[in-house]
């Protein structure tokens, strides 16, 4: 497995607190964000397919870690009625594909969350997704209470890239000291929410629409080839796993 390590103070102990991203970290759902997008532009007059369309799907691509609303009110130009009903549509679609298809957990996810609770680490699990959403992909993995905490953008007040879903999960948590949190995340918007919540660990995956150069330019202090190394990273730090 990749790692890739930023020059910089290490910590030497176990974070108290783990933040870790759901959709495209933890959470394999990017054939049915695919999906459900798709038939969001289709509503609106948009062929998927098109010029047009091929251009939303990418810059939607670009927001990954955002809520899912934020990115709607952006593609369709603060129209806010558009962005609420595409948002709406969205997450009707999105649910009613999870509950056909299920999901998968990202490879050796499940590990790397199992490492962390038995070295006492607190987790938190968070999306960008609506709280109904969530907990249908939580629902369908088997992962209801499998973390000490799960937020969405309405429980912290902003998604990401703002640091609101970090530190609404430290005072939830009780956590002493911010710089005792890591945070994993596939995008740029995570890496900047690490950064700026004043997490010291900020490590990227590179299983969503990022490079590694992206994400250490947005503040990973760290970047691995997925969520699975995450063991393999610890190691390297001195924390037995």
């Amino acid at each position: 497995m990749g790692l890739t390590r930023v020059d910089g103070p290490r910590r030497s102990r176990v974070p108290q607190l783990a933040v870790l991203d759901m959709a495209g970290t933890t959470v394999d759902v990017a054939g049915l964000r695919e999906d459900s997008l798709s038939r969001v532009l289709a509503s609106h007059g948009t062929d998927p397919e098109s010029a047009e369309g091929l251009s939303l799907r990418a810059a939607w691509n670009r927001t990954g870690g955002a809520s899912t609303f934020s990115v709607f009110r952006e593609l369709f130009d603060d129209d806010l009625e558009a962005a609420h009903r595409a948002n709406r549509m969205f997450e009707a679609t999105f649910d009613a594909l999870v509950r056909e298809r299920g999901v998968c957990p990202m490879p050796g996810a499940s590990e790397a969350i199992g490492m962390l609770r038995e070295q006492g680490v607190l987790v938190c699990l968070v999306t960008g997704f609506g709280r109904h959403t969530q907990n249908t992909i939580l629902e369908s993995l088997g992962w209801m209470g499998l973390a000490d905490l799960s937020l969405c953008p309405s429980d912290a007040g902003r998604g990401r890239p703002f640091p609101d879903l970090v530190l609404t999960a430290v005072l939830a948590l009780d956590v002493d000291d911010v710089r005792d949190v890591l945070v994993v995340g596939d995008s740029v918007n995570d890496m900047l929410t690490g950064v700026r919540a004043g997490a010291r660990d900020v490590v990227g995956v590179t299983t969503g629409a990022h490079t590694a150069a992206e994400l250490i330019a947005a503040g990973a202090t760290d970047v691995v080839d997925s969520v699975g190394a995450l063991p393999v990273l610890e190691r390297a730090r001195g924390v037995r796993a």
